[in-house]
């Protein structure tokens, strides 16, 4: 049974619909998703390998050596900084009205390295962020007054190749934890209004297998008496109760190292079978399928009940296999409307009280424009059977129109009677139901 009670308040829509990477603008091919982008109602792009993307500017955007090319030059001289092509992107998501949530640091480098060395001078490193941000929150350099309000250091420090590489760093945790702390003091003392955060972290591990490098990193920072506004890391897994676990065990590392109080930002996670061979030809598959988006709706609703504040699915960025939202001509694949669906629950405010049942997950919010549920069932099981689904809805005494998601959204399947009632289900399937 599918419960939902319109009555009983359980507190705000959490942004579980944020995402890494904004739209693209119009390109020489005249193509674009600015529009599905806009409509889709993302609260937060996370600006991490923004730099891979051509409709973004290519190799000179967004990252901190490519902003600022020569780490020698003068950090107060504005010809120091290149900014044009990460001042277009930046414009083209707040045109859309997402805010952006902007990583300091670098694209992950799986082959050679030109960024992810530890900065020969950390607190000049930290100075070239400082014009950074000014050139975009108080208009330094012919800039501009965004109201970007997260700033996020570095990218998944303990991150690990098979062969023992790690391709987002390429020094100590300990060198890692030092250079963190500097950054991170210098920073919040320069600007107390932003939240200064990260560092990424790529695994946080199990209860019982927690990351030793994790440990090591945030141990550092508490005894360089580091201040953070938000802590964020990384999930990717095949199971909505994976994702559960991994933030109880987050939350739980965090409290015992002196950051139980911070924001809780979970800004990459989709979901991985496996990384290598075969598992990673059925993950990208399943990711731009109906798998894919059953997951995704999965994964935001039971987020909406966890202690965790915000989301950031990976990776709305074009042309990459990973993007279950857009392919490669910027045409809807089926992961966008689960990524839509949720932001229309954003949208009406409030969350209200809502339980599923096995591998089916819901989330439901009320406001001034109605009343609505987002159903999902997701099984790792390609081969589970269809299901037919009770659902027992209160404080809803007019009629239920029941959407399904098909190949170009969703399509209005029924109006009955909302209270009691009964839906089939198959595998993947997302229903969407309005209260009229």
């Amino acid at each position: 049974m599918i419960k939902i009670d319109f009555n009983q308040n359980a507190g705000k829509i959490k942004p579980m619909n944020g995402v890494n990477n904004g739209p693209a603008a119009p390109s020489v091919r005249g193509t674009s998703n600015f529009d599905l982008y806009k409509a889709a109602n993302i609260p937060f792009a996370r600006l991490h390998d923004s730099a891979f993307c051509t409709y973004y500017g290519w190799e000179f955007t967004v990252d901190v050596h490519r902003i600022f090319r020569n780490f020698d030059a003068d950090v107060n001289d504005p010809a120091s900084y290149d900014f044009e092509e990460t001042d277009k992107y930046i414009k083209t998501i707040t045109d859309a009205g997402t805010e952006v949530f902007y990583r300091l640091g670098c694209n992950i480098e799986h082959g050679k390295k030109f960024g992810t060395f530890p900065p020969k001078d950390f607190r000049k490193w930290a100075q070239i962020c400082e014009h950074i941000i000014m050139h975009y929150v108080e208009g330094w350099a012919n800039g501009f007054n965004y109201n970007i309000r997260y700033w996020e250091i570095w990218n998944e420090p303990d991150c690990g190749n098979p062969d023992g590489s790690n391709p987002c760093w390429q020094g100590t945790p300990e060198q890692f934890g030092e250079f963190f702390a500097v950054a991170a003091k210098y920073l919040k003392s320069r600007f107390p209004s932003l939240k200064i955060g990260g560092p990424a972290f790529a695994w946080m591990g199990w209860k019982e297998e927690k990351n030793k490098i994790v440990l090591r990193i945030l141990g550092i920072m508490r005894d360089r008496g580091v201040k953070l506004d938000f802590v964020s890391y990384h999930c990717y897994a095949r199971t909505p109760e994976d994702f559960c676990t991994v933030i109880d065990t987050a939350n739980e590392i965090f409290a015992e190292y002196g950051f139980g109080d911070c924001e809780k930002i979970l800004n990459e996670w989709s979901y991985v079978r496996g990384w290598l061979g075969a598992d990673w030809i059925y993950t990208c598959e399943a990711e731009q399928g109906k798998k894919g988006a059953a997951f995704y709706s999965a994964v935001m609703n039971e987020a909406q009940k966890k202690d965790v504040d915000m989301l950031m699915y990976y990776d709305a960025r074009p042309n990459t296999v990973m993007n279950g939202m857009f392919d490669e001509f910027l045409r809807t694949r089926p992961g966008y409307y689960s990524i839509a669906a949720f932001g229309e629950l954003l949208a009406l405010g409030d969350c209200v009280y809502s339980a599923g049942e096995d591998n089916v997950y819901v989330c439901a919010a009320k406001g001034n424009g109605g009343k609505e549920a987002v159903v999902s069932y997701f099984d790792n099981d390609d081969s589970a059977a269809p299901k037919s689904v009770d659902f027992e809805i209160k404080g809803a005494d007019g009629k239920a129109e029941i959407y399904l998601l098909g190949d170009k959204g969703f399509e209005l399947k029924e109006v009955i009677g909302a209270g009691k009632f009964t839906v089939k289900m198959n595998l993947f399937d997302i229903v969407k139901i309005k209260i009229k």
